[in-house]
């Protein structure tokens, strides 16, 4: 299915530009109307995906972070947050709940919450190459069709 709109936003992975990327992300999902506990769950999501890239992908300097927002028809929104940092050694590890590389000031819970405030959560990674999470979340149909009338 294609998606209806599109956006693209690209920035350096400074700590200051978190609170710009969770923004811009629920400021394009607006146009369908969540509820604001669906926009709360996205900023979340995304807030946690960015943090990532910010302290993990590029631990020693700062690097690029792109995110690619699509909207479909069903109410689908999907989110991928990608770096092209030093990418994950083991995925099903970095997603287990407490665990972290960050030291004693993470708690190693952002792929939990990411998947909590989501309805689908994917990582892939390359050792040296990156990462890419995809973040899907379902706009009630309810809220939209009421809107209609």
């Amino acid at each position: 299915m294609k998606a209806i709109n599109e956006m693209k936003v690209t920035f350096p992975s400074r700590s200051s530009n978190e609170s710009f990327a969770r923004s811009v992300v629920a400021s394009f999902v607006a146009q369908l109307d969540p509820a604001v506990d669906e926009l709360v769950d996205i900023r979340t999501a995304v807030s946690e995906a960015v943090t990532n890239c910010i302290v993990h992908a590029y631990p020693d300097n700062i690097g690029e972070v792109t995110i690619v927002a699509r909207i479909y028809p069903t109410g689908r929104v999907v989110i991928k947050v990608r770096d092209k940092g030093i990418g994950i050694e083991n995925i099903e590890q970095a997603m287990e709940p407490l665990f972290t590389t960050g030291g004693e000031e993470r708690y190693g819970l952002g792929f939990s919450v990411m998947d909590s405030f989501t309805d689908k959560l994917k990582v892939t990674s390359k050792k040296g190459k990156g990462t890419v999470v995809t973040l899907e979340k379902y706009i009630s149909m309810r809220q939209r069709q009421a809107k209609q009338f």
